[in-house]
């Protein structure tokens, strides 16, 4: 590792199973990562080693009282990308590059459940698909790893590409372009660009997975020289999802046709939409050759992680739906759709604020326009842009009252929110939920 990153080793030679950039969640025999960002990682340095760290990364001077050893580098943000390119030369594993504006993290659990019916997967822990979360996965990958699933996140040009180089994709899923970081790339094509830096990398022999449904993603096939593979619902997808019906929690069942059979789905995620994150999954599971019935079973006990369409079982006896972990209008209108789609007496929609949009007042103009057509109340948190006036955290539980049986509530915002707190205090019965 040392020789890598074009550090200095201090102290004795040793083997790791990994690496981290939290403190807060090291293992033992994990390299640790510290970060300079808003807080300097370096500072945490002895806490990791407390916590079993095998050896750390610093471009500090080395703390010779700590019991664990150094690789002293220039910068460490940069050495734990040379890291994790080394990393990825050392596995012979098939690696899945998974992008798009709405449905990458679903798709990447969905495609890590499928694939595990018949590989050695390892993937991205929750959303660690940055520069940083990237890397750490690629390092975190056991050494049989038969494929790595890599989420590849987007806020501007040439981040995927970069995160491309770390990876190596063999086989690149694209789920969706819509307007999500549009305040950094010039509007939704300049998403679309972005995101199509992952089939251009993909190499000859590789396969892209691109969604037939999308006239942005299905164009992205012109700009690769990979083979491509197509999914959606639309006649003359390589993989299509026909007969899709909901439940009472609109968790769908549909039929599967592909080149490699025909399967019967039936999902434990709520949401027509979470229908083409499956059928890109089983498309990626036929591409490396994973038995479909094997991969459709898997699905049917496939979860997500937390915070996207999380089904929550109230102490009252009704359901709270967890999807706040991000939003952008056509994430927020697919969650919209889905409880407008439950069996409930009663639908209640907890929005926060969506970021980072080019025109944030009209999209959350429509989506309030939205809820109204769908007949759901409205509480806004944190932002005035849905028409209503804005209630305090605190004072939502109040607001809804008891969540009883035929009562169903969505939570729903940006990240930066931090609403994804409310839906599980909303879940338990909190008299305030703040």
């Amino acid at each position: 590792m040392a020789s890598a990153t074009d550090g200095r080793l201090v102290g004795p030679d040793g083997e790791l199973t990994g690496a981290s950039f939290d403190s807060r969640s090291i293992t033992p025999g994990q390299l640790f990562v510290p970060i300079v960002a808003e807080r300097d990682g370096h500072d945490f340095i002895p806490v990791a080693v407390a916590a079993g760290a095998g050896a750390y990364l610093t471009s500090r001077a080395v703390d010779r009282t700590l019991e664990a050893p150094a690789i002293e580098v220039t910068e460490t943000a940069g050495a734990l990308v040379e890291l994790a390119r080394w990393g990825r030369g050392q596995l012979t594993a098939t690696v899945v590059g998974i992008t798009g504006s709405v449905g990458k993290t679903s798709t990447k659990d969905l495609a890590a459940a499928a694939l595990a019916a018949g590989r050695r997967v390892a993937a991205n822990a929750r959303s660690f698909n940055n520069e940083m979360g990237l890397p750490v996965t690629v390092l975190g990958a056991p050494d049989d790893t038969e494929v790595l699933v890599l989420e590849m996140g987007m806020r501007g040009f040439g981040e995927i590409a970069r995160l491309c180089a770390i990876g190596r994709p063999d086989v690149g899923v694209v789920t969706r372009v819509a307007p999500s970081h549009t305040e950094r790339v010039g509007g939704i094509d300049g998403v679309a660009r972005a995101k199509a830096e992952l089939v251009e990398a993909l190499p000859a022999g590789g396969t892209a997975v691109l969604n037939a449904d999308d006239e942005r993603v299905a164009g992205m096939a012109a700009r690769t020289d990979a083979a491509v593979v197509t999914f959606g619902q639309r006649p003359g997808a390589t993989v299509r999802a026909v007969d899709i019906v909901l439940d009472e929690r609109a968790r769908a069942r549909f039929r599967l046709q592909s080149p490699w059979g025909v399967v019967d789905v039936a999902l434990a995620v709520a949401g027509e939409h979470m229908v083409a994150n499956a059928a890109a999954a089983l498309a990626v599971a036929g591409v490396v050759g994973v038995d479909l019935d094997g991969a459709a079973m898997a699905l049917g006990a496939a979860t997500l992680s937390a915070g996207r369409m999380e089904l929550l079982e109230a102490a009252a006896g009704g359901v709270v739906v967890n999807d706040a972990y991000n939003a952008n209008p056509s994430s927020m209108a697919a969650a919209l759709q889905a409880l407008a789609g439950m069996a409930a007496d009663r639908r209640v929609a907890v929005l926060g604020p969506m970021a980072e949009l080019d025109d944030p007042a009209g999209a959350h103009a429509g989506i309030a326009v939205l809820v109204a057509e769908l007949g759901i109340e409205l509480i806004a948190v944190g932002t005035a842009d849905y028409g209503v006036d804005p209630t305090e955290r605190v004072e939502v539980a109040t607001r809804i009252g008891p969540i009883t049986p035929g009562t169903a509530v969505l939570v729903k915002a940006s990240n930066s929110a931090r609403l994804y707190e409310l839906a599980p205090q909303l879940a338990h019965g909190a008299a305030e939920a703040g």
